[in-house]
């Protein structure tokens, strides 16, 4: 349900101004109003969600294909280098409703993932953290019956 006072909710029910490109019953996707390169896309669920993780499996997958549409779209008209995909969760999610950004990239666009220092070294237990993840994944499948 939309939440009166999420802008991300207001936003994906055009409830304040928007540029929006396309909308379905799931879904608005609007341009971006800080775009990191021209066509830089939001796409919205009209639902109120925060994280990727509380995404209900019918969202999910038309978030998914929307953005597999918008790439096309994206590649087409402005011939990019490439199509970047983006979401953020937790406090790292500026929204607090779950949004994709997607965006042409081009190699001079500046744009750049920085990699932090392997501080924990994380690098060094790729093993380890292997076999934990997966142990972890079973379980999760097996208790739930699905995923």
């Amino acid at each position: 349900m939309p939440e009166s006072s999420c802008l991300g909710c207001q936003l994906a029910n055009k409830e304040i101004e928007t540029n929006t490109i396309y909308e379905n019953d799931l879904l608005t996707c609007i341009l971006d109003i800080a775009p990191l390169n021209e066509g830089h896309i939001l796409i919205l669920p009209k639902l109120h969600y925060h994280d990727v993780d509380d995404l209900d499996e019918i969202t999910a997958n038309e978030i998914m294909k929307t953005s597999r549409l918008l790439a096309r779209l994206l590649k087409s008209h402005f011939q990019p280098d490439g199509v970047t995909i983006l979401q953020n969760n937790g406090k790292f999610n500026d929204l607090t409703h779950y949004h994709m950004h997607i965006f042409p990239r081009y190699d001079s666009d500046g744009f750049a993932l920085v990699e932090p220092l392997d501080s924990t070294n994380a690098k060094g237990r790729i093993k380890e953290t292997t076999a934990k993840l997966v142990e972890l994944i079973n379980r999760s499948i097996y208790a739930n019956g699905k995923r």
